[in-house]
């Protein structure tokens, strides 16, 4: 059967916290340990893209922005059951249709979402050092 038939993107922000906690632990991402500050900074980001499957949520991808001349893409999350069939892009491609004009658009990546990133068009920022003061472990 063929999942990506039912997703839909949607710039909802009536989200469940129980579905968003539901797919950062299935990402094993250290912010599902603090959800009202997880739910919150969603919700308070510029743009939050959502995907669904009917009426279970998916994917997510957020935005903060200046609004004009930088975006920055803190979070981009599937499902693992639903990682590989286009959902990711579906994401981006959405964030593009805001900020594929902005003189910068930012994102940190490891692992697997590299080659992710790459295929959608981010290259390495020169020769920049990633630096953070971060209080998760996943990493």
């Amino acid at each position: 059967m063929n999942k990506m038939k039912n997703i839909q993107i949607s710039e909802t922000r009536d989200l469940n916290l129980v579905a968003i906690l539901d797919l950062y632990k299935a990402n094993e991402w250290s912010s599902a340990n603090k959800p009202s500050q997880l739910y919150n900074g969603l919700l308070n980001s510029e743009t939050l893209i959502t995907a669904w499957d009917n009426t279970k949520l998916v994917g997510l991808g957020n935005a903060i922005s200046d609004g004009h001349l930088t975006v920055y893409y803190p979070h981009l999350l599937v499902l693992p059951e639903y990682q590989g069939i286009g959902i990711g892009k579906m994401i981006m491609d959405k964030m593009q249709e805001k900020y594929k004009d902005f003189h910068m658009q930012m994102l940190t990546a490891d692992g697997k979402a590299i080659e992710f990133y790459k295929k959608n068009g981010f290259e390495r920022a020169g020769n920049t050092e990633p630096m953070w003061i971060y209080s998760g472990n996943e990493h």
